[in-house]
């Protein structure tokens, strides 16, 4: 509020007390707020008072009612008092505690919120409901998320994931000099180095194969749609779509809940794939992995990445002989219980486990770790040290 800890006045504190305390328990510190203060104080009353709480907190009763353009103009005075993470955390509990999705479905609010993650998976959750006069502007709040993801992760994941490839492809006698890794070749030969000749005489050469500009991995994106998923879906399928833009990666996009859709076609168009989801369903684990398994054709050469919180409303045992099978057949199979930045995820730890059994291990990962994950995947290192970095007992 413009004061640094430092120079911060007795007046000063008292003021951040009241805006803190809000109505009637405001009263105790004899501050009254004016200007700016008293909007931003409005603002916060609207949500976090009586009305929001459902009672909880005495004194703060303002609401915003059911009017659209109340709300609209609520959230333009939050987006010229606060700064864009804080307009989304206060965005997310209105909608949480005010239900104002029914109003989300009007153009003029869509045109008047901070875009986000947690915004789009609202608006998928309801894409069956949205009105036609909503949908465009429904759309451009998903659109400027997607490029703001697109903007953040997608030089990333192409680094990694072509710097994976090349290593993979390592060869120890490279046929040409343009081939040899000669820093490389140099630190395994160091042994032979000849002092008088003040030189190394290599025993062998490192380098990298010429990669070809075909398909060398198949990346298959098995993800969970049921409403607790919605930040993840929609990182799967920006992440998904930057996977599918590399010649040298054949990646497929599959959704679930009860049912399998395919999404693979969809992957040129990342606002369209997430449009093409269906948010809130159950979960049948074992019916999406036995379609993933279909489209495995080369399984050595396959990630298949599951992104679920593993909460199986199907048959278990189906599920788990699925990933048996993978694992056996050389799929590497990793299991991604969240696909966001949220934190510490809500998942089945017993299945977990499980899978971590079967070869297949299972931890959260956020979008900007996921890049060096694939990188991880497509070489075949041994994953258990990213799970240990969200342990099951946590």
């Amino acid at each position: 509020m413009g004061v640094s800890a430092g120079a911060e006045t007795g007046e000063d504190r008292m003021r951040r007390w009241r805006m803190v305390l809000g109505g009637e328990a405001a009263e105790s510190t004899g501050t009254a707020l004016t200007g700016d203060d008293a909007k931003m104080d409005a603002a916060l009353e609207a949500v976090y008072g009586t009305a929001g709480r459902g009672g909880g907190r005495r004194g703060r009763s303002a609401g915003l009612g059911a009017s659209a353009p109340q709300v609209a103009r609520w959230l333009g005075d939050i987006r010229a008092f606060f700064p864009s993470t804080v307009v989304q955390i206060m965005q997310k509990d209105a909608v949480e505690r005010l239900d104002l999705t029914r109003l989300l479905l009007e153009p003029e609010l869509l045109e008047a919120v901070e875009p986000d993650v947690h915004l789009v998976g609202t608006l998928l959750s309801l894409n069956q409901v949205l009105p036609e006069r909503a949908r465009d502007s429904a759309r451009a709040v998903v659109r400027t998320v997607v490029r703001r993801l697109e903007e953040r992760l997608a030089q990333r994941i192409r680094s990694a994931v072509d710097g994976a490839l090349d290593r993979s492809a390592r060869r120890r006698r490279p046929r040409r000099v343009s081939e040899v890794d000669w820093n490389r070749t140099i630190r395994a030969n160091l042994r032979h180095y000849i002092p008088s000749h003040r030189t190394v005489v290599p025993e062998h050469l490192i380098g990298y194969g010429r990669r070809r500009r075909t398909v060398e991995r198949d990346i298959v994106l098995c993800v969970d749609q049921s409403g607790s998923m919605a930040a993840s879906v929609v990182h799967a399928g920006v992440l998904g779509a930057v996977l599918a833009s590399m010649p040298t990666l054949r990646t497929s996009l599959v959704a679930f809940d009860t049912s399998v859709v395919d999404l693979t076609d969809r992957l040129h168009d990342p606002v369209d794939l997430l449009f093409g989801t269906q948010l809130g369903g159950g979960t049948d684990i074992g019916r999406a992995l036995a379609y993933c398994e279909r489209l495995i054709t080369r399984p050595r050469d396959t990630v298949l990445v599951l992104i679920s919180d593993l909460y199986e409303g199907g048959v278990r045992a189906e599920m788990l002989k699925r990933v048996a099978a993978l694992t056996s057949a050389g799929t590497q199979v990793v299991a991604l219980t969240a696909l966001s930045d949220e934190g510490a995820p809500a998942f089945d730890r017993a299945n977990a486990a499980a899978l971590a059994a079967l070869g297949a291990p299972a931890f959260a990962c956020t979008p900007d770790a996921f890049p060096d994950l694939m990188a991880a995947a497509i070489e075949r290192r041994d994953l258990r040290e990213w799970s240990e970095r969200t342990p099951l007992d946590r």
